[in-house]
């Protein structure tokens, strides 16, 4: 199986200055690449249900820091998953003109459960993500501070994968807090 990796970590800040007061914002963009995504496909989710392995539960992790020699974390580190279910089905409303497909994947995110009508699309609910997270300003006073992020994500063995985990780290990006 080809190696998964996380690809390259964008922050996204609504401006660069703020003041003591500001709650800062910081939109964390990333997306799992490689083989855990190419193998989370049609016949994948096919020979699966067959075998009744049904589930897949990915587990994943967004942290931010304030750079430098010592890194100290900012805001509250999100820790949480994402997880898609495999089923059968005959509703119409399922029905893709193009094939005579009975086995489909939701994808919770946060809880809400989405159901795609492509592959492609599954895979994007699924392995595409931007996670906002939220700090005060105040938690880490006046200055000058470059800000990175850290990106985990973990699965667990499936007929269409292998026990995996894989982590990454973003380019730093600068603020200025008045």
């Amino acid at each position: 199986m080809v190696e998964s990796k996380i690809s390259e970590i964008e922050l996204i800040k609504n401006k660069d200055e703020y003041s003591v007061d500001d709650t800062i914002e910081i939109i964390v963009n990333f997306s799992i690449q490689g083989g855990i995504r190419n193998a989370f496909n049609e016949t994948s989710w096919t020979k699966a249900y067959n075998n009744n392995d049904v589930s897949f539960k990915l587990k994943y992790g967004v942290s931010l820091f304030s750079g430098g020699f010592r890194k100290k974390g900012i805001g509250k580190t999100i820790d949480t998953y994402r997880k898609a279910s495999i089923f059968w089905t005959r509703n119409p409303k399922l029905v893709n003109p193009m094939k005579d497909r009975r086995i489909w994947v939701q994808v919770a995110k946060n809880f809400e459960p989405f159901i795609r009508l492509s592959e492609e699309e599954v895979r994007e609910e699924l392995f595409d993500f931007g996670e906002k997270i939220t700090f005060k300003a105040s938690e880490l006073g006046k200055g000058k501070y470059r800000i990175g992020a850290e990106v985990f994500t973990s699965w667990q063995k499936h007929d269409y994968t292998e026990p995996g985990s894989i982590k990454n780290n973003s380019k730093e990006i600068e603020i200025t807090i008045n």
